[in-house]
Order: C-alpha cells, then sequence, then structure tokens
C-alpha cells in the first residue's frame, strides 16, 4: 500500500500544479484554498457549484434510489465513519466495495465519489474518484483497485484514480454514487464529472449510493 500511495502522489507532483500542491499541503489546502478562504463561485438551483454544474445532469447531486442496484462496503456501514486507513493522509487507497441488483439489459457501471460538505471550504463540491465503463458483470470492486477493464478519471486533487478523505473544517459526509447504464461511454480519459454525467444522458438504469462520514 505505501508503494501505491506513493506513485499517486508522485504522479500528481509531475502531472498537475494542483496536485503538487495537494501532497504537500494540509487543511484548507487540501481543497485549492488557504486559512483566508477563496471566492466560493455561485451555487445554482441543483445546489452543486459552478463547474461542476448542469442542469439534468445525472452525477449531480445525490444518486436517488432507482431499482434494486445496490451498493455495500465491507469495511463501512452506510451513514458510518470510513476507517481511517483509506484517508487522504493515511494508506490513500479505496476502500472495498460490493454491487448488486444491477438490472438486466446493463453493459456498465459508472461510479462517483464525491464531498458535498465541501462546498463551504473549496467553493465546490470536491470529487474524490471518478471510473466509468466498469463491466456491468463485476460484483465487487477490491480494496486498492486497479481497474483493467474500466477508466479512472482525475480527481480533485489532479490525480488519476481514487483520492481519500482529507477534510479540513471537521466532519465531512463522501458519497458513493453507483450507475448502471446500458451502454459504454464514448469520453476521453481526461474526462470531467460533468463530462461523463453528460455522457450518461438517457443511459441510467438504475443508480444508488452508499454514504460514509469522515472527519478530521
Amino acid at each position: 500500500m505505501a508503494e501505491h500511495s506513493t506513485r499517486r502522489r508522485l504522479l500528481a507532483a509531475a502531472g498537475s500544479g494542483v496536485a503538487a500542491l495537494a501532497a504537500g499541503c494540509s487543511g484548507l489546502e487540501w481543497y485549492g484554498g488557504d486559512s483566508a478562504g477563496t471566492e466560493p463561485e455561485p451555487t445554482t438551483a441543483t445546489g452543486e457549484t459552478g463547474n461542476e454544474t448542469t442542469t439534468g445532469n445525472p452525477v449531480v447531486g445525490d444518486a436517488a434510489q432507482a431499482g434494486d442496484l445496490a451498493l455495500s462496503s465491507s469495511a463501512f456501514d452506510g451513514g458510518q465513519p470510513i476507517p481511517r486507513q483509506y484517508g487522504r493522509d493515511e494508506s490513500d487507497v479505496n476502500p472495498p466495495l460490493s454491487i448488486s441488483g444491477v438490472p438486466d439489459g446493463a453493459e456498465t457501471l459508472a461510479l462517483v465519489v464525491d464531498d458535498p460538505d465541501a462546498v463551504e471550504p473549496a467553493g465546490e463540491v470536491w470529487l474524490h474518484w471518478l471510473v466509468w465503463n466498469v463491466p456491468a458483470t463485476r460484483t465487487e470492486i477490491p480494496e486498492d483497485w486497479t481497474p483493467e477493464r474500466a477508466t479512472e478519471g482525475v480527481n480533485d486533487f489532479g490525480e488519476r484514480g481514487y483520492g481519500g478523505p482529507a477534510p479540513p473544517d471537521g466532519e465531512h459526509t463522501y458519497r458513493f454514487k453507483l450507475y448502471a447504464l446500458d451502454a459504454s461511454l464514448e469520453v476521453p480519459a481526461d474526462a470531467s464529472k460533468r463530462d461523463v454525467g453528460d455522457a450518461m444522458r438517457d443511459h441510467v438504469l438504475a443508480s444508488t449510493q452508499l454514504v460514509g462520514t469522515y472527519a478530521p
């Protein structure tokens, strides 16, 4: 796990100034600001902010329960604390996840992990993990997963893959949002959460979410 976490941080430092900042800072600076804060982007009717907002985008906001799709974790129960080892300052690897209830006709799954409580300190909902084109036959996502048949996007730390919780101002809630789709998504590897959501329009067969909490 140490090698995995180190690889992520080195990749981020080489590839993005934002990630370099995240790798060397703590507190509010994890979220792209400082102790004085930054001016938040204007909110909209969706409740999300600026660059994350598109009306009708399926990944904006909560993933409403639709169908029998279910997401759980052997590491924590819904609404309960996420274990420390999955945090940004610890092992920084994803928790194990179990998937069930994928509907007939589903071709792929998409997973979005974000922090809506980051709006106040960061001015935006913070993206921690974005994965799409996961085969619909997958029922388990192991801890410290490296997808071979799916695409991981770039998170808001500027890294490709999972970036663990790092709340700067108290306990935050983290949403693990799962969507079953009737198609594969034709989006580039550097697609944003909004881009992926736009591509998902009219393709969502079912959705669900698992919520966990994490405190500094």
